[in-house]
């Protein structure tokens, strides 16, 4: 039997790490020794027979425990749901949502922190985009995927290609700031674990970091994400 039972796949910059220092507290749930395992976006990994031990061995045995992950990258990367699926066909997955022209905001500013960035969010979201057909996989990028990462409807719409609705929790970042406990209580509930004991709001970020946003850059992006927020809506009820 696989040992993880759950993995939080998306989205990046929506309270990923919020949610999964939050789970660390509940009994009963077992995580990574790391957040982000990187396991089934791994490109090196010989996927026509992979060595599952490698990634289970990421986990501390815990008897009786839930255990699970968190990569937000899953959801984006080619053919990681896919590898997801083939390993355990029943995981349970958790998908954090939050407002597409805040996520690549936020996601530009981590990136020029990091210094993985070094060009201005306007171009970055207009002329930028081409760098993606440069790279390999072609056409995605692990750090200048500003837009394309928010094209929550068709990476869901393939998600549902993959795995059952009720396999899938929806969530939105900024429930998880204002109601954790409502938030972890329906987490726990979904994946089998025990309620989780009391907690406080953590810093998950959203509508904290929006500051020197361009209205003409978060207005060039709502344009283009107009249809696919349509989308998102009738996959899911929600919207932004």
């Amino acid at each position: 039997m696989p040992r993880v039972d759950f993995i939080i796949p998306g989205f990046q910059k929506a309270g990923t790490t919020a949610l999964f220092d939050h789970l660390g507290d509940v009994p009963g749930i077992s995580l990574s020794a790391t957040k982000e395992v990187h396991f089934f976006d791994d490109e090196s990994v010989d996927w026509s027979s992979p060595d599952y031990r490698a990634y289970e061995a990421q986990f501390p045995v815990q008897e009786g425990a839930v255990v699970g992950e968190a990569t937000p990258i899953y959801l984006y990367w080619p053919n990681a749901l896919e590898r997801i699926a083939t390993y355990n066909p029943a995981i349970r997955l958790i998908i954090l949502l939050r407002d597409p022209v805040e996520r690549a905001w936020s996601q530009w500013r981590m990136e020029i922190k990091r210094g993985a960035e070094r060009e201005p969010f306007a171009w970055c979201i207009r002329e930028g985009r081409q760098r993606l057909f440069a790279s390999e996989p072609w056409g995605h990028h692990r750090e200048f995927s500003y837009v394309e990462r928010g094209f929550y409807g068709e990476q869901l719409d393939r998600l549902f290609g993959v795995f059952p609705r009720e396999q899938v929790l929806f969530l939105k970042a900024e429930d998880l700031r204002t109601d954790p406990n409502t938030v972890l209580a329906q987490v726990c509930a979904f994946v089998g674990a025990p309620p989780p004991p009391r907690t406080e709001p953590r810093s998950v970020h959203v509508g904290q970091e929006m500051g020197g946003l361009d209205p003409a850059d978060a207005a060039h992006l709502r344009a283009i994400y107009a249809r696919d927020l349509a989308r998102l809506k009738d996959l899911t009820g929600i919207s932004f």
